[in-house]
């Protein structure tokens, strides 16, 4: 299930981040940086545990779960939730990665559709959308 997704994803397209990164309380400098970045996203899964790093110039990171167990999360802009707030499940074919930090959350949707990583950013009724590509 999961493994569809394992591979390197080069991002391809960017759709409304600037305003999903206001909406998760970004700062402008960073929102600058965020916005010309295309980062590599790596999933790779060894025994149950799943790794995600997302690999720029600007700065790269890495989180390692299981499904459905709750973790402490430090995201690419410094925001860190805390134990329990934030979640990944497999759920209709998609990963879906809730986060929760000082009262405010988001939700990251990855599906794959035609061959491409579709991740889907919800913060309140502002969604972004970001297309990767495999990478050969």
């Amino acid at each position: 299930m999961v493994d569809q997704f394992v591979g390197t994803w080069k991002m391809s397209l960017s759709e409304n981040f600037d305003e999903y990164m206001r909406a998760i309380g970004v700062g402008m400098a960073s929102r600058q940086v965020g916005n010309v970045i295309k980062p590599k996203f790596i999933v790779s899964v060894a025994e149950g545990v799943i790794s995600m790093k997302t690999q720029s110039t600007f700065k790269s990171t890495e989180i390692k779960f299981k499904l459905d167990e709750e973790f402490e999360e430090r995201t690419a802009d410094d925001r860190v939730t805390k134990v329990g707030s934030t979640i990944v499940s497999f759920i209709n074919g998609k990963l879906v990665q809730k986060q929760t930090w000082d009262g405010r959350s988001t939700t990251l949707e990855r599906a794959l559709e035609s061959g491409k990583l579709i991740t889907t950013c919800t913060a309140g009724d502002v969604v972004a959308v970001r297309t990767y590509e495999r990478e050969a």
